[in-house]
């Protein structure tokens, strides 16, 4: 704390004695109170408190207007705070005066132009906007994608620019663009990029279902609705789903067009903020989520990633003010709603206060849907209670077609809960008889295959199971780490700590995975190594007690004790 305040107050000194503010230019307009509440700003914002923030950004109305550093925090502080309009106000009333020469003011000014439909005023920005190109890869990009869709807008041809591919991505605003002109090849665009082998782009299926059910397409919407396996499709996918099959077509024209500008910047803006959630980078992921929902206030829906951002924060105040969004006539998201509630109450109070409300919460539902039983099924399980997830797992599993890859996954769990019970007739009937379904299932196989291990059980057949497993999934930490167990259950140590190092490589902070390492570094006589494994894996908040009580007798007398 002390360090801090002496950092402030270095700060204080620093600027205080700049040119800006020194006592010998007799600036009239100066109040040392701006300062203090600059400063407190700037403290705020660096503690994630936007909404105090932007109360000091706007106390310092001096600074902010005349200097252009402080605008600049004072602009982003309020779009962190969803204020899109008050700083695109801001940058307004300060463009005569040059000082809003940075990247965000330019980028807000043009949403402002998207939203408005003023297409042709962004050509001046644009060219503005080229010198910042460089800044950053997300820069350039977006830079890229908004001149090609302001293009597409004024002149209402698709212009493929084959200089800039940005894989993709390129595809996904390709399918926009012939969505936006309503061609034929529309459908073909959004086809080909769901059924891309190297990502996840099951998200773009609504906008597919959306574009079917605008030209009143609903028999195919209605045929694709039933291939989909509704335990294993985004959230977004599994509303789309609920809502063509009770024939509420009107709903998808509600949250997004195709033929509406603004909505299709916004779900770029939506990709931009997902890009830099996934590097851990949550206040710019926030930034451009603003600026989407700023876009297409209509699709709450795109609120979910705001709310996982702030969750992994543990912001759970501003967790809490984000789910009231969701309403309960959109069944998936508002059981979304409670689920999250439900992790709240689980982090800040514990496992039977948590289990408590969602018990409560789905006893109101009279027919609950199978999504909605199979989530229930999974709370229980995690949550220990094996005997309950068995009950709903089997529920599921007397609603469901015998041949379905849904019936292989709810297989799949119950064996696995059968399996924590100690029930390893059942829990083997389960999951070979997923395997029967599904044969190469990798997570499947892992599962079945360790356990034999464990069991000393078909030792030949587990091992060529988790081989097949690994083969599939070479770089998943708990197949690898099977694989290595698998090793040193035969005494192979060698080929034991090759598998497990590259295991605890992709994955150090997992108990089990440090407790194994341990285990084979021992046996290779690397006992000082071994023992600071064990101590991390029981360090570990998620080392179960049984683990710990053998990691403890490990660590006073060695593996051979245990």
């Amino acid at each position: 704390m002390i360090n801090k305040f002496k950092l402030i107050l270095l700060i204080v000194f620093f600027i205080y004695q700049t040119s800006v503010f020194s006592k010998t230019k007799e600036d009239k307009s100066f109040n040392p109170k701006y300062l203090s509440n600059y400063l407190s700003a700037i403290i705020s914002k660096n503690n994630d408190d936007i909404r105090e923030s932007v109360k000091y950004f706007s106390l310092s109305k001096t600074l902010s207007n005349e200097h252009d550093k402080y605008l600049k925090k004072q602009i982003l502080a309020l779009a962190l705070n969803s204020q899109i309009q008050k700083s695109i106000n801001i940058i307004k009333s300060n463009k005569e005066k040059n000082n809003i020469n940075f990247f965000e003011a330019k980028l807000l000014l043009l949403i402002n132009n998207f939203k408005k439909g003023e297409f042709d005023q962004n050509i001046k920005l644009l060219n503005e906007l080229k010198i910042y190109k460089d800044y950053s890869n997300y820069q350039y990009i977006i830079y890229e994608v908004f001149k090609n869709y302001n293009d597409l807008f004024i002149t209402r041809e698709i212009n493929i620019n084959n200089k800039n591919n940005f894989g993709k991505l390129s595809l996904i605003n390709e399918a926009f663009a012939n969505c936006y002109l309503n061609k034929q090849e529309t459908g073909k665009k959004f086809i080909n990029l769901i059924n891309s082998d190297d990502g996840e782009y099951t998200r773009y299926l609504f906008f597919y279902f959306n574009n079917l059910i605008e030209n009143k397409d609903f028999d195919s919407a209605k045929q694709i609705s039933k291939t989909l396996n509704i335990l294993d499709v985004n959230l977004l996918v599994n509303q789309s789903k609920y809502w063509i099959d009770r024939s509420n077509y009107k709903k998808f024209n509600q949250f997004f067009s195709c033929k509406d500008e603004a909505d299709i910047i916004a779900e770029f803006l939506f990709l931009i903020s997902n890009f830099y959630a996934a590097e851990k980078n949550f206040e710019k992921s926030n930034f451009y989520l603003n600026l989407s929902i700023y876009l297409n206030p209509k699709f709450y829906f795109n609120l979910t990633h705001l709310l996982e951002n702030s969750l992994e924060n543990k912001n759970y105040n501003l967790t809490r003010k984000i789910l009231k969004n969701f309403k309960e006539e959109d069944e998936i998201y508002y059981w979304y709603k409670l689920k999250k509630m439900y992790q709240i109450i689980y982090n800040e109070e514990g496992t039977d206060q948590a289990l408590n409300y969602i018990e409560a919460k789905f006893n109101k539902y009279t027919n609950p849907s199978i999504k909605i039983l199979y989530d229930m099924a999974n709370i229980y399980q995690n949550s220990k209670k094996f005997d309950e997830s068995i009950k709903y797992y089997s529920k599921i599993l007397q609603k469901i077609n015998k041949n379905s890859e849904t019936y292989a996954d709810v297989l799949y769990k119950r064996g696995s809960s059968y399996e924590r019970l100690g029930d390893n007739e059942n829990s083997d009937k389960d999951l070979l008889k997923s395997l029967s379904i599904k044969p190469n299932d990798p997570y499947v196989l892992n599962y079945l295959g360790y356990g034999w291990l464990e069991r000393g059980y078909k030792i030949k057949d587990a091992i060529d199971m988790l081989d097949k497993a690994y083969n599939q999934r070479q770089n998943d930490p708990f197949i690898i780490d099977s694989v290595g167990w698998g090793y040193f259950l035969i005494g192979d140590y060698v080929n034991a700590e090759i598998f497990l190092r590259k295991a605890i490589q992709l994955m150090p902070g997992d108990p089990i995975i440090n407790d194994h390492y341990g285990d084979v570094l021992w046996k290779l006589n690397r006992k000082m190594q071994a023992k600071y494994y064990w101590q991390s894996s029981f360090n570990s908040k998620e080392t179960e007690e049984e683990l710990k009580k053998k990691i403890k007798i490990k660590l006073l007398k060695g593996l051979d004790k245990v």
